[in-house]
């Protein structure tokens, strides 16, 4: 290398770190208290395109379970979630496409190699239902335990009931309280607030339009509520013999997607996530159509939510 080259490469490094450093790009911040819809269909009939109502908080990594549909469990782990992690199921009411796999998601856990405490939390006869589902399968449990010898897994669950609205727990990563909704014949039944250091989230469980639910969720950053589509109500129930009751039903005791608009902007959330989608996996109902419902009263973000969704 010659002296003129030489020098030539040494003016350009010196340019080089005299130039002005360009701003790298600033990626978004992501909240660390993740929410993914495990299960967004409605009723307790199984369907081909969705899932029952589940739905996953994890803060700081710890898992919280807010309703137990059918195929919970399979759904967790297709959330990437170890079963090994399952620390807390909340139930909202005892409805069986809520509870349906209650018991099941703790056993199977159990069976996947779970030997830590497991607490649920919800409205009665959760110690009773707790109970007879360890009964109904001791069989498999003590074989298990002999065979593969695991730890017995009835000091594992500890059930917790209540019947009015308040703090449910708080722990080192949310604070947890509820609310009475109205979700009749079903009483209690329950909508959920966690609130992590960094976003609040309130899951509504089964309610027709509820002013406590309201005040649950003032000032959330997300809000998922359940909805339903009335023009489809007479399709829903053409098919079944007490149509007239099952209507009535699903008048009285569930929450129309215009109405969840008007709960979201008058709790004043950020964030409206429709689920529990009444009549769930119907391709003639768009996500557009759910979205002009609720924005008709609500300005802000609007989420149909989809099975595995994380928002």
């Amino acid at each position: 290398m010659n002296d003129v080259t030489r020098r030539e490469l040494l003016l350009g490094a010196v340019a080089a770190c005299a130039a002005p450093m360009l701003p790298r790009p600033v990626a978004a911040r992501q909240p660390q208290t993740r929410l993914i819809l495990l299960g967004t269909g409605g009723g307790p009939t199984p369907k081909k395109a969705v899932s029952a109502p589940a739905t996953l908080i994890v803060a700081n990594g710890t898992p919280y379970v807010i309703d137990c549909g059918d195929g919970v469990a399979r759904q967790y782990v297709s959330a990437d979630m170890s079963l090994l992690k399952l620390r807390h199921i909340f139930i909202t009411h005892q409805h069986s496409d809520h509870n349906a796999d209650y018991g099941n998601l703790i056993l199977l856990a159990w069976s996947t190699g779970l030997v830590t405490r497991v607490d649920t939390w919800g409205p009665p006869p959760l110690v009773k239902m707790t109970k007879l589902f360890l009964e109904m399968n001791a069989y498999d449990i003590q074989i298990r335990m002999k065979d593969e010898g695991r730890p017995p897994l009835a000091p594992l669950v500890r059930p917790h009931e209540f019947h009015q609205g308040g703090l449910v727990m708080r722990d080192e990563n949310v604070r947890v309280t509820s609310a009475l909704v109205d979700h009749p014949l079903v009483s209690p039944a329950f909508a959920y607030r966690f609130d992590a250091p960094d976003r609040s989230i309130v899951i509504s469980g089964d309610t027709a339009p509820s002013d406590k639910l309201v005040a649950l969720a003032h000032g959330a950053d997300v809000l998922v509520h359940e909805a339903l589509w009335v023009p489809a109500i007479d399709q829903i129930v053409a098919r079944n013999p007490n149509a007239s009751s099952l209507k009535k039903h699903l008048l009285d005791s569930h929450t129309a997607a215009e109405d969840c608009g008007r709960i979201a902007a008058a709790a004043g959330v950020k964030t409206l996530v429709l689920s529990h989608i009444v009549p769930g996996g119907d391709a003639t109902i768009t996500d557009q159509m759910w979205m002009d419902a609720a924005s008709k009263y609500f300005s802000g973000r609007v989420v149909v939510g989809k099975d595995l969704m994380e928002i």
